[in-house]
């Protein structure tokens, strides 16, 4: 198919793009921006005036069950993300290469979002006997992972990343020290202690953070640290980056914008991992992802049923929605926070692509035809509703938004085009 879309504010960072024009879609991949190829004919066409066009987001936290993928690729696509990092922890997990095979196809069936899998690091999440990495990684995996599950014996982490070391497989570990965050639902802090809570505190955090870098550093592995949460770890990771350390990170977009003062009356949509932090902690991530120290902000998709929060704070099911809601809590970050829109949407497309070494991002010429149209200037009302995820927990309901997504193409197909 051939696609033309015309008149919008053209931004790719990758490319170092900003200005308004049109952009030609041919075959899957972008044909030309600005004057259109030669005896060039499109099958449609799409009114950009207003709009930015950017590359398709690049979301590296996604929890995906394989009975909602449909709607969880549709709720992609509706958040304009065209490349969605999927997190091992579906049912069963993702440690055999025949598992990975049957995600990727069909994912690829519904002609959507892509889908890039991560493997378990270890067999079933167990912590115990790694898995076959190489195998994985041949079925398409781009990177190994515990998911929520930290590996409790040190000995084994070590083999794991002194083998994805040797073939520089990224590992990729959320650090949480499980001693210290057994059955913890909050911030260890102020509001924890008034609504009774048991608190989670920043030094889980940090303690397996120290872990994680220390065997990276004697490994050599390359890491990616997932979901930061707190102003220590920010500087952690920073100093780990000056040594010359190969680290990156990622931040959830919830935590930049909410406190665990947040959580109010037990509202159990508010219910993350790990947990909100103090206002200090929020405001330490938003420095380290405007200095480039936190690479990449991710959803952390993670749909739950309406039973799960239906329940008290402490026994509901940590997460929150948010593939759909990614690129307008950016774009009122970036109001807030004084961002230029380019570095915004950089923070989306380029740098997280970059992190995960995918071929993505970027509206070069011949590149993927992978790419978000939306009105930075329109704004949305979020309901339960109005999203088209199976999970509609997000703190987030009620919420005003910016940029509302006109249309996203994912490899030349429209993935999704808002009804006129």
């Amino acid at each position: 198919m051939k696609i033309a879309i015309r008149g919008g504010r053209v931004i790719d960072p990758a490319s170092d793009i900003d200005t308004v024009a049109d952009v030609f879609i041919a075959a899957g991949k972008i044909a030309a921006i600005g004057d259109a190829p030669a005896d060039w004919h499109a099958n449609k066409e799409i009114k950009a005036a207003g709009c930015v066009v950017a590359p398709g987001l690049v979301d590296l936290a996604a929890h995906v069950k394989r009975g909602t993928l449909a709607t969880e690729l549709a709720a992609a696509a509706a958040g304009g993300v065209t490349s969605m990092v999927c997190l091992p922890d579906t049912d069963p997990v993702l440690d055999e290469p025949g598992l990975v095979d049957m995600l990727r196809l069909r994912a690829q069936s519904f002609h959507s979002t892509h889908v890039y899998p991560l493997g378990a690091l270890t067999r079933a999440l167990a912590g115990k006997q790694l898995s076959e990495l190489s195998k994985l990684a041949d079925a398409g995996c781009v990177g190994f992972t515990q998911a929520e599950v930290p590996i409790l014996d040190t000995q084994v982490l070590l083999r794991a990343m002194q083998y994805a070391a040797t073939y520089d497989y990224g590992v990729w570990l959320r650090p949480d020290d499980p001693h210290l965050s057994k059955d913890g639902t909050a911030h260890d802090g102020e509001v924890a202690s008034r609504l009774g809570l048991i608190g989670i505190p920043a030094a889980s955090e940090a303690i397996a953070l120290g872990t994680h870098i220390e065997l990276a550093r004697a490994t050599g592995a390359r890491l990616h640290v997932c979901r930061v949460s707190s102003a220590q770890s920010v500087e952690t990771i920073r100093r780990a980056k000056e040594a010359g350390l190969r680290v990156s990170a990622d931040v959830s977009i919830n935590h930049l914008h909410l406190i665990d003062l947040d959580i109010g009356y037990f509202d159990a949509n508010f219910h993350l991992t790990p947990p909100l932090r103090s206002a200090r902690d929020r405001d330490a991530l938003i420095a380290g992802v405007i200095d480039g120290t936190i690479d990449a902000i991710v959803s952390d998709h993670t749909p739950r049923p309406i039973d799960a929060k239906q329940v008290p704070f402490s026994e509901s099911a940590p997460g929150a929605s948010g593939l759909e809601l990614l690129l307008s809590l950016t774009l009122r970050l970036a109001e807030s926070a004084k961002i230029d829109l380019g570095d915004a949407i950089n923070m989306l497309t380029a740098r997280p692509a970059k992190a995960a070494r995918l071929s993505a991002g970027s509206l070069g010429v011949g590149s993927a035809a992978d790419l978000c149209v939306f009105d930075p200037g329109a704004y949305r009302l979020i309901s339960a509703a109005s999203m088209k995820s199976a999970g509609k927990n997000t703190p987030f309901l009620g919420y005003e938004l910016p940029g509302v997504v006109r249309a996203t193409i994912a490899a030349g197909h429209v993935a999704y085009e808002q009804a006129a």
